[in-house]
């Protein structure tokens, strides 16, 4: 088997197929941790032996047998919490059976500074409670080992005494140092997982001051647009489809919509069912709000179309949009939602609901804002629900622009 995958495997060996990422990564990184140390045993072992202090030469080489057997029941009982106690004790007390053996601080090369990753180990592993209990437990050891000066002097020559000293700061600031920096990447990545998620609720600027720790946001917004796109007749395909078909199918549309949103600038505020909303001028203020929408809502019958086209199955969508000043803020204080208010908001909805499968609906606020750029068809007035009667459109296609490519950008044939 490949070197890489036989680490990988080892790393893994306390692991359950059913833990989340974040405790898979810990539960490899306490063993990647236990068998660094295993490491740079053999050197130490064998240089105390070869100079005569075979009971100093022990302790680190205990180290093996119990880190192996511990990480033998950690492979068993898939136990973190136990496993990562039991290894910090290990490495809390064995460093200071090798002072004790080889006569105190100096003697020592204060190897007793080895215990200093007992708490590393526990901070890491588990929380600032656990970091401080093993501190002091490290002090307590620190203490103790300077009452605990059997000897002046070992076996071992002086300029082996002075490398030891080298070799324990430099090797306990190493293994201290990637397990501190193993466990800042899983922060990293845990933080990076956090903020997909809250962007995938809340809009990037919303999301900012939500750390910051803005109590209340409520923001007037004096220029937006709104887009509804809803499925027509989405409730025979409930009957026809199976429950897998049905939800892919929308997921497909409307994670094709939500690019386009992303593409042309448009923030997306919610799908409730087949129904997709979302809003330009909102919490980004921008003057050509109108325009922004009225590409994207040519895009999505475009999608449609070509899916049409393809023979793939078809969903035919009626779009409304609308325009004017909106209140836009987060409510509730679990599963918080960024959401619009106001009677545009509501016209916009209208527009959707009044309006014809394949076809763009605009408001004479919008037609105003995008007569110049975009080809529209008058409707003439149709009564509204809530409104009364009220003057709207059709939006066709966008008209020829410098720099915009020679051919009319047009969704489908009306």
């Amino acid at each position: 088997m490949h070197p890489v995958r036989v680490l990988d495997r080892l790393l893994g060996i306390g692991t359950k197929p059913t833990d989340p990422a974040e405790d898979r990564r810990r539960k490899r990184l306490l063993v990647a941790f236990a068998l660094a140390v295993i490491v740079v045993v053999p050197p130490w072992a064998s240089i105390y032996y070869a100079y005569g202090e075979f009971v100093a030469a022990i302790f680190p080489l205990v180290y093996v047998p119990l880190t192996l057997a511990n990480l033998a029941v950690f492979a068993r009982t898939h136990d973190f919490e136990r496993a990562r106690q039991i290894q910090s004790l290990i490495i809390l007390t064995l460093p200071f059976g090798v002072h004790v053996a080889l006569g105190g601080f100096q003697p020592s090369s204060g190897v007793v500074l080895w215990s200093v990753l007992a708490p590393f180990c526990a901070l890491v592993f588990g929380g600032i409670g656990a970091g401080v209990r093993w501190l002091v437990a490290f002090a307590a050891v620190v203490a103790l080992a300077a009452l605990v000066q059997p000897r002046e002097a070992n076996g071992l020559p002086g300029w082996v005494v002075t490398a030891f000293f080298a070799a324990n700061i430099a090797t306990i600031s190493a293994v201290a140092f990637a397990l501190l920096a193993g466990y800042a990447r899983q922060l990293a990545t845990e933080r990076a997982r956090s903020e997909r998620l809250l962007l995938n609720v809340l809009p990037a600027p919303i999301a900012t001051r939500l750390r910051e720790r803005e109590e209340v946001i409520a923001d007037a917004y004096e220029e937006a647009t709104m887009i509804f796109a809803d499925v027509v007749n989405s409730t025979p395909l409930t009957a026809e489809l199976t429950p897998r078909q049905m939800v892919a199918l929308l997921d497909e549309y409307v994670s094709a919509f939500d690019g386009l949103a992303d593409r042309h600038g448009v923030e997306k505020i919610r799908t409730i069912g087949d129904n997709w909303m979302g809003v330009a001028g909102v919490p980004r203020p921008r003057p050509d709000h109108a325009e922004a929408v009225a590409r994207l809502a040519l895009g999505m019958l475009e999608f449609a179309a070509e899916r049409c086209r393809s023979g793939l199955r078809c969903l035919d969508f009626r779009i409304g949009i609308n325009s004017g000043a909106v209140v836009g803020g987060v409510i509730g204080r679990r599963k918080f939602v960024f959401d619009i208010w106001g009677d545009p908001v509501n016209t916009a909805a209208r527009m959707e609901s009044h309006g014809e499968p394949g076809k763009i609906q605009l408001t004479e606020l919008t037609y105003e804002l995008l007569k110049d750029r975009f080809v529209c068809e008058p409707r003439g007035t149709i009564e509204v629900k809530g409104k009364g009667p009220m003057r709207t459109w059709w939006l066709l296609a966008e008209r020829d622009q410098p720099g915009r490519g020679a051919e009319t950008k047009t969704a489908v044939a009306t």
